[in-house]
């Protein structure tokens, strides 16, 4: 039996989660009411989110050295960590783009991806919660599947997006720090999408 005071992985790597999700929604608030005169203090949350989250991350990977037996492989573990808190720097990277780019107005198109952003990091959240009970649980691949699609969304999303700002400005700033935002967003469906999948081999190696 284990310990009662044994750390919980599990739990600890769905509780990174939370703060990816944390980030996704602050992003999301920033660009549908965006206000320019605050975006330095919503990169000071993020940062603040985000500096939490390396935090919770190394706290892990500090136990896991100590460890006689994890409930995982270790490399599995430290790699999910790593993941997830690969989704938190994107997201933080998105609003320092945008505080360092000056900019001024949102793009219709960028809020839709931030919807979109909020979408794959809450599955995320659901995911790790569930990937305690991944050796009998029959909701875990579906919520694998729902990353994996909302991130084919994000694909499209990122293609539209790109049309639709080299249809409607000839301005080159415009046009550079836009292209690199849009890469920035689509980097964090991305990041999403590398987490569920080592879930989906990590639940392949143990059962």
């Amino acid at each position: 039996m284990p310990k009662k005071n044994s750390f919980n992985y599990f739990d600890a790597l769905a509780h990174l989660t939370n703060y990816s999700y944390e980030l996704a929604v602050l992003l999301n608030n920033t660009f549908s009411k965006f206000e320019p005169s605050k975006i330095s203090e919503k990169v000071k949350a993020a940062h603040t989110i985000e500096h939490n989250a390396d935090v919770a991350k190394h706290d892990i990977n500090n136990r896991l050295v100590k460890e006689f037996l994890p409930p995982i492989e270790r490399e599995d573990i430290t790699s999910l960590a790593q993941e997830i808190d690969n989704v938190s720097d994107a997201l933080e990277d998105v609003l320092i783009y945008i505080d360092m780019f000056n900019i001024k107005k949102i793009r219709p198109e960028a809020i839709k991806f931030t919807e979109l952003l909020v979408s794959c990091c809450k599955s995320m959240v659901l995911m790790l919660e569930e990937f305690k009970n991944f050796k009998s649980s029959k909701k875990l691949h579906d919520i694998v599947v729902e990353i994996n699609n909302l991130e084919e969304k994000g694909d499209a999303l990122y293609v539209d997006s790109m049309r639709k700002l080299f249809q409607s400005s000839k301005d080159p700033i415009e046009l550079m720090c836009w292209t690199e935002i849009f890469h920035r967003l689509e980097k964090c469906a991305d990041a999403c999408e590398d987490v569920a999948d080592i879930i989906e081999s990590t639940v392949m190696k143990n059962t």
